[in-house]
């Protein structure tokens, strides 16, 4: 997916996550709503003092985990003709299983070959996050991530990396708590193990 072509919310700054504005597309009075019938559903008292205010806590959490902070995809000249690679490694990211609906989190290794533009640093972290507040699967993120980064830089060369464990394998199921799903996506001159490729953990 291009970033030109990704259903985005508008996008907020969530200072409180208490208190948020309503991003749009997220109906926060029905979620609400549907949160307490789930509760019912589970067989507990809404009307619990414990309980009470939880339905709105979850919209809003829920509403903030779905919604990327702004940000711009500003990008410069690769005056220098800098050719080796750009790797940013360990950024963490969290994101919602879209099967189950629990969190997966972990680390993402980001890096490209430059051709004629740069990124500063701070955006791979913040396209990592672009793409997290969704309801994913891991190997699509991953290549999400990618083809972004191809569309946005047209570099020589991309490499993602993301290594998550996920709570509906670790807290349901099957239970294997700790363990990590690695997932990766290589394109251009990255494409081929090598002395490039091995720099990635």
């Amino acid at each position: 997916m291009s970033l030109s072509s990704a259903s985005l919310p508008d996008l907020l700054t969530f200072e409180d996550p208490e208190s948020l504005a309503v991003p749009s597309g997220i109906d926060l009075p029905r979620a609400q709503a549907a949160i307490a019938e789930f509760l019912r559903a589970l067989g507990r008292d809404e009307t619990d003092p414990h309980l009470l205010d939880t339905p709105r806590r979850v919209a809003a959490a829920y509403a903030e985990m779905l919604t990327p902070r702004d940000t711009s995809w500003t990008t410069f000249p690769n005056e220098d003709g800098y050719q080796g690679l750009v790797l940013v490694k360990d950024i963490p990211f969290h994101s919602l299983c879209q099967h189950h609906l629990l969190p997966f989190r972990g680390v993402a290794h980001v890096g490209y070959l430059p051709g004629d533009r740069l990124f500063g640093l701070s955006k791979l972290a913040r396209g990592v996050e672009l793409f997290s507040r969704d309801l994913q699967v891991q190997e699509r993120l991953t290549q999400q991530i990618a083809d972004w980064l191809e569309t946005t830089l047209t570099p020589r060369g991309v490499g993602i990396v993301m290594e998550a464990e996920h709570t509906c394998m670790s807290l349901r199921g099957v239970q294997t708590s700790g363990t990590m799903t690695r997932t990766s996506v290589f394109t251009g001159l990255l494409s081929d193990a090598g002395p490039l490729r091995e720099q990635f953990p």
